[in-house]
């Protein structure tokens, strides 16, 4: 008897149907049975589902004779299924990696209920991924399992079958199955959530909803949206019959009235000219259905009124006001914003007739970030260095919390920032462009690029469209001719940027200053920043930290996370700043596999941190500096050296070992290679190539150049005196002990 039977009936999805047993059939959990429905397709879905069956013997094809629709079709596969659990999953959608794994952990922590709720995402054509934004109704703090009378707020979910897990033996007692016609999610979920003696959740994305750009039920123009009114119909008819349900009534008549509001407002779903008789029908479900005593939300009043009796032209009377109160207003706001430009035009005009203040320096950095890299560095160095010189960052309100309390915050886009913008002396960003800024005589401009450049930057981009994207290259030319001063680390950089930035500036070699944080921070600090990120004590952090792919429209996964996790054991924490699609969500099965792709400053990631594991990102010529072990891994090496252009090949001069593939990755860390003598060598010829300069003191000699005057700096302090900040893996090196092979998990 497997633990899961998952049921996929198929029709006319043959483009996704493949993807969508895969996801089933990869799952880390294989403790399954996979039960595929042919709801006799007239494309392909049936030979698609036989070319698996013959593949795996977990796949139980089912052809239907005939074509009976998705709820029937469920109905016969669950009548097939042997599993304890069953789960449901359409045919143009997929299960994540590690999905059936983390509900099976779920389910043993609970107790096995009778249904197990978890999370999902909708992922549109266009590669964004949205979660579902009442995902705090399954927050799993508290006790469970639970009765729904706990935790009644699950019925704001979306009523559907294959966001749950059901006890198969619970499902055949209470004798549940799926009705046919449209919305046949209705008079299953809410009956079974109700009838459930146990319930738990799982805070986790499980499953993928497609949203199709064409096809699927939902965007098609049909009659049979009005059976939405006979399932509603099936769910009271199961009150009726079961009286001890009787305190869902009310909750479930608003469900049902909101239900067949969006039904009748969506635009793609009722014929033209059906409206009307669809919202009469919604009047009469309305009288026969409506509770008494239940009661409706302020904000949802005039929207059941509308239903309650059927008022179609008033409706359509609102919506024209409201169509109309809408574009009056984005008018009236256009309006003020023009207004609003052209007075902080005018004020910036005359700002810029005052004298310069030369006590005061402006600081800057991309999207009106938060404090850090190097104009962080400098700001801190101006304040110890130059304390006759006042400071003040630009960014937004939201962010004031980052900064220091002797800075002064400055909102963009306000009278204070053109002000500053205008009358400061001293202006340090990495922006190439300062928006908005008209140069003046006597101001100063000194600009931090963002890294040392390995691949193609600046004007070497116009020959790399995919990177480039819709880069105005004229300005950013005007741009550099603003530029009096660029920060750089050390020879290669300088050489690049004076290339690919050709320019008036003068180059400061002076190393980076956002890296003389890693010379002066002690192993408490460490110790704070690896609690703060939640890093047990004794573990070994890896950060994960992979350059941004250009060539690709969306972010996608280069490692699979979990399993390198799971296979090192429980001795390695990852913290992954990988990029995620759209801010989309993070599916993590465990707490060692930590996200951390939204954090503010890498430079804390880096302390916190005992190893790198990067590809072609600059920031291992930062991490390099840190003296602690860099490992190299890329699957698509060829496609983002062709897309990108390289002036620095990782893989000819790398820091570290190198791993071809995943697996060779995760035998790196467990036998030892990551922080064995090969290694420590290789990152000494590299630190010495690109991290010369780099010894706790660069932000002091910009700042003493630029800010007091100094023409002579202090040399760098030599690597051999310089004090590394000691980590996990520094202990290892040092006493040469090599982890042994953690035994594979699957």
């Amino acid at each position: 008897m497997p633990r899961f039977s998952v049921i996929v009936p198929a029709y006319q999805v043959q483009a996704y149907l493949r993807e969508c047993l895969e996801s089933v059939l990869t799952q880390s959990y294989p403790d399954l049975e996979l039960i595929a429905v042919d709801d006799c397709s007239p494309d392909a879905c049936g030979a698609v589902i036989d070319e698996f069956a013959a593949r795996d013997p977990r796949v139980r094809p089912v052809h239907l004779p005939a074509n009976v629709g998705l709820g029937p079709a469920r109905n016969a596969g669950a009548a097939r299924a042997t599993g304890d659990y069953l789960v449901f999953l359409d045919g143009d959608d997929t299960l994540t990696p590690d999905a059936l794994l983390a509900v099976a952990d779920r389910l043993k922590e609970t107790g096995d209920p009778d249904v197990l709720v978890y999370d999902y995402a909708r992922t549109y054509w266009t590669g964004e991924t949205v979660r579902n934004q009442v995902a705090a109704e399954l927050t799993e703090h508290g006790p469970a399992p639970f009765a729904l009378a706990d935790r009644p707020g699950l019925l704001n979910l979306l009523a559907v079958a294959w966001n749950k897990a059901y006890r198969r033996e619970f499902v055949e007692r209470a004798g549940f199955a799926f009705p046919p016609g449209y919305y046949e999610d209705t008079p299953w979920t809410y009956p079974v959530l109700m009838t459930a003696e146990t319930v738990a959740t799982l805070d986790r994305v499980c499953v993928h909803y497609r949203q199709r750009r064409t096809g699927g039920i939902l965007h098609t123009t049909s009659e049979r949206h009005f059976e939405v009114f006979d399932q509603y119909d099936r769910v009271f008819a199961h009150l009726d019959g079961h009286p001890a349900l009787e305190r869902w009534r009310p909750v479930l008549f608003r469900r049902m009235v909101d239900h067949l509001l969006t039904v009748y407002t969506r635009p793609d779903r009722l014929p033209r000219g059906s409206r009307a008789a669809f919202l009469r029908r919604a009047r009469d479900q309305y009288r026969r259905h409506r509770t008494p005593g239940a009661s409706v939300p302020a904000r949802a009043r005039v929207r059941h009124a509308l239903v309650r009796f059927g008022l179609h032209r008033t409706y359509r009377a609102l919506r024209l006001a409201a169509a109309l109160g809408r574009r009056a207003r984005r008018l009236s706001r256009r309006s003020l914003r023009a207004v609003r430009a052209a007075l902080l035009r005018t004020h910036y005009r005359v700002q810029r007739l005052l004298p310069l203040d030369t006590g005061r320096v402006l600081f800057t950095v991309r999207e009106d970030g938060p404090y850090g890299g190097d104009p962080a560095a400098l700001e801190s160095a101006v304040r110890d260095h130059a304390p006759h010189v006042r400071t003040a960052w630009v960014t937004r309100p939201a962010l004031h919390h980052t900064l220091p309390t002797a800075t002064r915050r400055i909102v963009p886009g306000t009278a204070a920032h053109l002000t500053a913008l205008a009358r400061s002396a001293y202006l340090v960003t990495d922006r190439e462009v300062v928006p908005g800024l008209v140069k003046r005589r006597g101001q100063v401009l000194m600009h931090t690029p963002p890294g040392t450049p390995l691949a193609h930057a600046g004007i070497d981009l116009q020959e790399r469209p995919a990177a480039a994207r819709d880069t105005d290259f004229a300005r950013l030319l005007r741009g550099v001719d603003q530029w009096d001063h660029v920060v750089s680390g050390d020879r290669h950089s300088t050489l690049t940027w004076e290339r690919v930035y050709p320019g008036r500036y003068t180059t400061l070699e002076y190393g980076r200053p956002r890296t003389d944080r890693f010379h002066t921070a002690t192993s408490a600090d460490v110790a704070v920043l690896r609690e703060c990120l939640g890093v047990p004590a004794g573990a070994v952090a890896i950060l994960y930290a992979p350059a941004p792919r250009d060539y690709r429209r969306t972010p996608f996964p280069l490692l699979d996370l979990e399993r390198v996790a799971r296979r090192l054991g429980p001795r390695f924490v990852i913290l992954s700043r990988a990029g995620r699609p759209h801010d989309g969500p993070l599916e993590a099965a465990s707490d060692r596999v930590v996200d951390v792709s939204a954090h503010p400053d890498v430079t804390t990631l880096c302390l916190a941190s005992d190893a790198l594991v990067t590809d072609f990102s600059p920031l291992m010529c930062d991490y390099a500096g840190l003296d602690r072990p860099i490992v190299l891994h890329a699957g698509d090496r060829e496609a983002y050296a062709a897309s990108r252009g390289l002036y620095v090949d990782p893989w000819t001069f790398p820091p570290g070992p190198v791993a071809d593939g995943e697996d060779e990755l995760i035998e790196i860390f467990a036998c030892g290679r990551w922080c064995g003598a090969r290694s420590a060598g290789q990152r000494a010829a590299f630190r010495d190539r690109f991290c010369p300069h780099d010894d706790g003191r660069a932000a002091e000699r910009v700042v003493r150049r630029v800010l007091c005057g100094e023409t002579e700096t202090a040399p760098p302090v030599p690597p051999e005196r310089r004090r590394p900040v000691p980590s996990a893996a520094a202990a290892l090196e040092a006493a040469a002990v090599s982890l042994p092979p953690q035994p594979a998990v699957f």
